[in-house]
């Protein structure tokens, strides 16, 4: 996990570093006032370009924390230790979730420091605030990937699956900026609930539910 928070901070600090050259560039070749027109008639936010990046990143870490403890029968090591399951799976759940928000605040704190040398604090709030629910959803992915990895059998993965898409397609049906923001709350309730997934797997794991 530590080389992929390591690749997933680069990367994603180049996205970030890329969205904002774009913005860059419009106030070099057009000025700031044209930014600001643009936000307020339009409804664009100008980093529309990392809509799905933390979805993709939730998704890849879940992979690359849970498949190697299916695939290696660590899992299985794991929960004959005389040891709380739950606090076990917890704890892992928790060391991924904890490098996921230390990401994404990387990701706010590099917009944010941007954004403010530029635009109004209303304007800077009406994007950062259209993000919320994308970055949401890549703690919800990340949480349901988990939860999908550990799933001991075929069957249930692709009713989890199946489930999986349809959560997080509720963090991406509107485009228009600070559209969620009604729902921020639900989408809050809703990633706390998803929390206990992943317990369910292995719950079915240790019940001997396998192919």
């Amino acid at each position: 996990m530590r080389i992929f928070w390591l690749i997933a901070t680069v990367a994603g600090s180049g996205f970030i570093g890329y969205a904002l050259f774009q913005i860059y560039r419009i106030t070099q070749f057009k000025g700031v006032g044209h930014v600001w027109e643009i936000l307020l008639q339009k409804d664009t936010v100008f980093i529309d370009l990392l809509q799905y990046l933390p979805l993709f990143i939730g998704i890849l870490a879940g992979i690359v924390q849970f498949v190697p403890e299916m695939q290696m029968n660590r899992l299985k090591l794991t929960l004959h230790l005389p040891y709380s399951h739950l606090r076990m799976i917890l704890m892992m759940l928790c060391i991924g979730f904890m490098m996921l928000m230390s990401l994404f605040i990387l990701h706010y704190l590099l917009l944010g420091g941007y954004l403010y040398t530029i635009l109004a604090s209303e304007l800077v709030s009406r994007i950062l605030l259209t993000t919320l629910p994308w970055y949401m959803a890549g703690l919800v992915a990340y949480l349901l990937t988990a939860w999908l990895c550990l799933e001991p059998t075929w069957k249930g993965r692709v009713i989890n699956a199946i489930i999986t898409a349809a959560t997080l397609r509720l963090f991406f049906l509107s485009d228009i900026p600070e559209a969620y923001n009604p729902m921020i709350l639900i989408l809050l309730i809703l990633t706390v609930c998803v929390v206990g997934f992943p317990w369910l797997s292995v719950l079915r794991f240790t019940a001997g539910k396998q192919d």
